[in-house]
């Protein structure tokens, strides 16, 4: 077995040591039949039978869950542990031809239950592959910020968010600055690091303002279901936003209160 992308250091040599664990298991057993040989296989346990477990003599095995490529299974790996049990998905196939040796699956059993040594050889095996898998998901596993959060760039004078719009995203400015406008007067700044566009998704109303890029722009755009889930995971974006608002209201106040002194004459 190994898995796909980056992996800790640590990794290659748990792998090379549960790679030799199924040969030790099964020293002293025959294969119950003549190697099973197939070009290419889409679903693996829609070909296997359930009373078997396979030795992999040749070929990969790639491993997908979710339809998302996971791991691969390789020359030396127990095949066909999962037949029979109720688990999560996982899909073998492969696209090239792949050989496997087959065993009694109640054979196995009874051999590995029969030596201590070996009992402890399979509880190895079974921990290490779940470590590994752990692992491997832990890393797997999205960001705070998904793939489904998208980069956008913008420049000067362009439109980040239009007055009246539907609300289905929130933005950060990641490098440059922008300004906002309501019905064509510039009511604030906008600065890098700042988060916008979030009143419209908390109140559900359409955009109050327009956000005009005042020079290139880099923003993060987030998707709003997952902006708000972010809400309840992270307290610090949360005491992000609360800032934010609080500056903006500030300046605002700011702003009603010279309006509303008397001019002097």
């Amino acid at each position: 077995m190994y898995l796909l992308g980056e992996q800790p250091a640590y990794a290659d040599q748990l792998i090379n040591r549960l790679q030799s664990i199924p040969t030790q298991l099964l020293d002293g057993l025959q294969p119950t039949a003549a190697t099973l040989r197939l070009e290419r296989v889409d679903d693996l346990a829609q070909v296997l039978p359930g009373n078997q477990l396979f030795i992999i003599e040749n070929g990969l095995l790639h491993a997908v869950v979710d339809e998302r490529p996971l791991f691969y299974l390789q020359e030396g790996d127990l095949v066909g542990l999962r037949q029979g049990i109720d688990l999560p998905s996982c899909r073998y196939s492969s696209e090239e031809p792949i050989s496997l040796a087959p065993y009694s699956r109640s054979e196995v059993f009874q051999h590995i239950y029969a030596s201590e040594q070996r009992q402890e050889l399979f509880i190895q095996y079974l921990i290490g592959h779940t470590a590994l898998l752990s692992d491997a998901l832990a890393r797997l596993k999205q960001p705070e910020i998904r793939p489904a959060t998208g980069f956008q760039h913008f420049a000067a004078g362009e439109e980040l968010i239009h007055q009246g719009d539907e609300a289905d995203h929130v933005f950060i400015i990641i490098e440059g600055h922008a300004e906002a406008h309501v019905d064509g007067q510039k009511v604030g700044d906008v600065q890098k690091d700042e988060i916008f566009g979030a009143m419209a998704v908390f109140t559900r109303e359409k955009r109050s303002a327009t956000v005009i890029a005042s020079e290139p722009c880099t923003v993060m755009v987030i998707p709003k279901e997952q902006f708000l889930s972010l809400m309840q995971s992270n307290p610090r974006i949360a005491h992000s936003l609360i800032e934010s608002m609080a500056r903006r209201i500030d300046l605002l106040n700011k702003e009603v209160t010279q309006l509303r002194q008397p001019a002097v004459s």
